[in-house]
């Protein structure tokens, strides 16, 4: 067992359910997946770009990822549906708390001039969307080898039911809000 889940089921679990009176253990909020989504606006010209991006994903969430394709026609960027865009990857159980726990405790901390991550970016329903502007701050990235700079969002799904028990849940599990 992980060690963020062992912290989940001793700790945090207990305290979740004395700050919001929960009458059952299922009400208690607990992380569901984790979606990693790297937009490559500039595979449209360049179909080696998404290999780069394929690879770097794989290595920084220990899975392979998902080509996604467009979903529409855009003269203006060159784009026709059905055409490869970007990737993503879905983490569940095991790799989602692994990557969770190296998120808060490696990568954020690497970032330039880090306050925190911003405390509003909640969707109402309990999940966190957090955009990183570069694939460096994760520690199994060779700087030399990555050919270009790319951004990725992350989006962490919780099951709580709305954004104070999200944002109560990812606290407690180590998230670091600015304050």
């Amino acid at each position: 067992m992980n060690r963020l889940q062992e912290k989940y089921n001793n700790s945090v679990k207990a305290e979740l359910q004395n700050k919001f009176n929960f009458k059952s253990s299922m009400q208690i909020p607990r992380l569901d997946k984790i979606v990693i989504n790297m937009g490559c606006g500039d595979a449209v010209e360049n179909s080696k770009v998404l290999d780069d991006a394929v690879e770097d994903l794989t290595i920084i969430a220990g899975q392979k990822p998902v080509v996604t394709k467009a979903k529409k026609s855009i003269a203006n960027f060159k784009l026709r549906e059905g055409m490869p865009i970007g990737v993503k990857v879905t983490l569940r159980g095991e790799r989602m708390y692994e990557f969770f726990d190296k998120l808060v405790s490696v990568a954020l901390p690497r970032v330039r001039d880090f306050h925190g991550v911003n405390p509003n970016a909640f969707d109402g329903r309990g999940n966190y969307t957090l955009g990183v502007k570069e694939q460096l701050i994760f520690p199994e990235i060779n700087f030399d080898k990555v050919k270009k700079i790319r951004g990725m969002d992350i989006v962490v799904v919780t099951t709580a039911a709305n954004d104070e028990e999200g944002r109560a849940l990812l606290t407690l599990m180590g998230m670091p809000f600015r304050k």
